[in-house]
């Protein structure tokens, strides 16, 4: 019998939730995608120096303030990681804005164009890209913008069907729901050590988004991420996309057992839930009301801009030696 990762994929469309090339070579996804942790844990291997010192060098050649070079060198490492993955995958790669822009429609706008416009200069076209926003309400509506100019949108730190809701109703191509996150925070607050998959409440959480978006028609793809367990991926089979590490890829790909579906698109098994469509207020307030989902969205945001912090650092430090070796 093939492994369950083989399994999944006549299912699912596996993407691997990695910047590593030596991972995506072995596992074979459709797609990939990245963020600022990932790009972080790739500058920081050997094997990236090279990537990372083009990007200083492409970004000195263009700024004069540290300040902006370590930033643009930031775009420029996450387009040249993305480019190498456009050429070992056929489908998708996701590249993730930064997340201090979260709250700001415009600048998030501005700077997909700019991540676009980046690609573009390396020969990949916005068909190959997922420019990824905080499904935050300035996040949504910036992707609503970039879909009409034809900039295809990946909504990522979903946890609330107001979210999921409010960025199909976009028109966003593709949702990230957040698997392990969800249950991570369930965990904390029963004193729970584990869910059994059928109450995992991650697991129930992005089952209850699927079936809504296919009982009401929705287009935009649903992809489960922030797996925490083999599980976990196991117990979404089925799901439009899945996004998973390399760990678990490799669990899955060592598990002979057999894999059941548990999704499908019919919409004779699917129930719409009772969301009416979501409009500025309700959106707020529906997140107000979900603790979870608000405190998840905030941490996730904050974390996301650590990361970013620590890979401007990390840059700024190349910068200095780069300086020093020049002097």
């Amino acid at each position: 019998m093939p492994s369950k990762l083989e399994q999944l994929k006549q299912y699912t469309v596996v993407v691997a939730d990695t910047g590593e090339i030596h991972a995506i070579e072995r596992y074979r996804p459709q797609d990939c995608t990245t963020n600022p942790s990932l790009i972080l844990r790739a500058a920081e291997q050997p094997e990236y120096r090279s990537f990372v010192e083009e990007s200083l060098g492409w970004a000195l050649a263009r700024q004069s303030e540290a300040g902006r070079v370590t930033e643009a060198a930031i775009d420029k490492l996450a387009v040249r990681i993305g480019t190498e993955l456009t050429r070992l995958v056929p489908g998708y790669v996701s590249t993730e804005v930064d997340a201090r822009l979260s709250f700001d429609r415009e600048g998030m706008i501005r700077k997909a164009n700019r991540l676009i416009e980046l690609y573009g200069a390396e020969g990949v076209g916005p068909d190959r890209v997922l420019i990824k926003l905080a499904s935050t309400w300035e996040g949504i509506r910036a992707a609503e913008t970039l879909e009409r100019q034809g900039i295809r949108c990946n909504l990522t730190l979903v946890f609330s069907l107001a979210q999921a809701v409010a960025s199909a109703e976009a028109g966003a191509f593709l949702i990230s729901p957040f698997v392990g996150r969800i249950t991570d925070w369930h965990k904390k607050t029963t004193g729970r050590e584990s869910f059994p998959p059928e109450e995992d409440p991650g697991v129930r959480s992005v089952r209850q988004i699927y079936r809504h978006f296919k009982a009401k028609g929705y287009n935009t793809v649903v992809m489960g991420a922030s797996f925490r367990s083999a599980a976990q991926v196991e117990a979404l089979a089925g799901c439009d996309r899945l996004t998973v590490s390399p760990k678990l890829l490799a669990e899955l790909d060592a598990d002979s057992g057999e894999l059941h579906r548990e999704l499908s698109p019919d919409a004779s098994t699917n129930e719409a839930m009772d969301a009416s469509p979501v409009d500025e207020p309700s959106f707020r307030w529906a997140l107000q009301e979900d603790l979870m989902a608000q405190e998840k969205l905030a941490e996730g945001i904050r974390l996301f801009h650590r990361d970013y912090l620590a890979l401007q650092g990390l840059l700024a430090e190349r910068l200095t030696k780069r300086a020093s070796a020049a002097g």
